[in-house]
């Protein structure tokens, strides 16, 4: 007997060869037919289409395909051959049948019919088999892999930062402790606090909120790296917009100033929405159709338009003299709101917006301040549909100037010393930003909720899975 190989569902429909003997493995999507032929519909994940398959019943035992309902898993070996009807153009006609895993219909949660997004939340280990999250987990991947060809291609190198720390990078305190002290009994010093002296790693320690501070050091040695991996925020935010777990790209580059920061920035994300413009097509028509009517026009759209550049104050007085009202007022000094943010983008500039110089008081202590005393070489980049999608800076360089920033901020010097040490031998101008790469997945999917675009989300009160 002539050995077969598998063929992806994907080559099969994009090659479109017929009278050509192959297997397929994958899932049943639906079952159709009578007591001569069947109509069964598999998908394996690669391509959002199913591949019909044509079953002579007589040829199969009956118990074979009784059991073939949707979400079994299957394995078919046969011949491709052009299909009379619609909706395909080529079929595969079944010579052997294999059953892997069965699915009792009375029990498996995805049928034939439409589930809504919250409840496929609530049954995250099996949403990946609809239509809607195969394509949500291809363009995850093709994203991943677009952003790692793109800094390698530039000549950046991949660093990988702690996820266990010991500083606050945004000097926020929402984090994540880790310890494996007793929580019912920790040991306590003198003065009755916890002392994590005792803790396994000697310190209070947390889950990192960001890998740019450890980025920097790489910087100031490579010239230009960057990270990708996991961050974690214990922001209690139940929006649509929020995650307590989410992946970040952090690029940090030795001897780029703000303006040059601003031309990586607005570079980077015009390169990968190309990329997913040519590498996902089929992915993107389909969720398209689904849920976003005006998704590739608006990723064609950013292409075709510089990004509207200007300053924190400058859109504070656009604010002012909008003829709409805000649920947050607008006030110089204040952080802007993502109704704000949309404002801008979406009805005064009708552009993608990169903001800068913001007040210091409203940003972190690690960037640069301008000369004014007053504001900072802060850099946001505002989306249509999203709001923030980019928040990065200039870094302060200068030790003095950096080390003062952190005293007015009361932040914990003594966690702080190896950043300050940066500064004191070789220090350089540099600069960097942080991509949140679920926001980004929220622009080039069209989907409305942050827990739709990634496996498993984390979100307060949810730690399923």
């Amino acid at each position: 007997m002539k050995e077969l190989y598998r063929k992806k569902i994907r080559d099969i429909l994009e090659q479109k060869e017929t009278e050509k003997e192959i297997i397929v493995k994958g899932w049943v999507r639906t079952k159709r037919g009578n007591n001569k032929i069947a109509f069964i519909a598999i998908n394996d994940g690669s391509i959002v289409h199913n591949l019909q398959v044509v079953a002579d019943v007589p040829k199969f035992k009956e118990e074979i395909l009784e059991k073939m309902s949707t979400g079994t898993c299957i394995e078919v070996r046969g011949k491709l051959a052009e299909s009379p009807g619609k909706g395909q153009e080529v079929e595969l006609h079944a010579d052997e049948i294999t059953l892997y895993g069965p699915a009792d219909p009375e029990t498996y949660p995805l049928q034939k019919k439409g589930h809504s997004l919250e409840f496929l939340r609530e049954i995250a280990h099996l949403r990946p088999r609809t239509n809607t999250f195969g394509a949500i987990l291809r363009l995850r991947h093709h994203l991943s892999y677009a952003i790692h060809k793109y800094f390698n291609d530039k000549g950046f190198y991949y660093m990988h930062t702690p996820i266990i720390t010991g500083s606050d990078c945004e000097g926020a305190g929402e984090m994540f402790r880790v310890t494996t002290l007793d929580p019912k009994s920790p040991p306590l010093t003198k003065d009755g606090k916890v002392d994590f002296n005792e803790d396994f790693f000697g310190k209070e320690t947390n889950l990192t909120v960001s890998g740019q501070l450890e980025g920097e050091t790489g910087a100031l040695a490579l010239s230009t790296i960057y990270t990708f991996g996991p961050t974690f925020r214990a922001e209690n935010s139940n929006t649509p917009r929020h995650l307590a777990e989410f992946w970040m790209i952090e690029p940090e580059m030795a001897f780029y100033d703000i303006h040059d920061n601003m031309d990586l920035a607005e570079d980077l994300l015009k390169y990968l929405i190309r990329y997913i413009l040519d590498h996902c097509m089929t992915d993107l028509e389909f969720l398209q159709k689904m849920y976003d009517d005006g998704l590739i026009e608006r990723l064609d759209f950013v292409l075709a338009h510089d990004f509207v550049r200007t300053v924190y104050s400058e859109a504070i007085e656009i604010l002012k003299k909008a003829d709409q009202p805000f649920e947050f007022p607008v006030e110089w000094g204040k952080d802007l709101q993502s109704e704000h943010e949309r404002y801008l983008v979406e009805k005064h500039f009708r552009k993608p917006v990169m903001l800068t110089d913001y007040p210091k008081d409203i940003k972190a202590f690690y960037m640069k301040q301008n000369d004014d005393g007053l504001t900072v070489r802060a850099l946001d980049v505002l989306f249509p549909k999203i709001g923030e999608i980019i928040g990065g800076s200039q870094r302060e360089e200068n030790y003095e100037k950096l080390r003062q920033r952190i005293l007015e901020l009361n932040l914990p010097e003594k966690d702080l010393w190896w950043y300050l040490e940066t500064r004191k031998f070789g220090t350089a101008p540099h600069s960097g930003f942080g991509l949140g790469f679920e926001r980004f997945m929220l622009f080039i999917s069209g989907m409305n909720n942050i827990r739709d675009v990634i496996p498993f989300p984390r979100t307060p009160n949810n730690a399923e899975f």
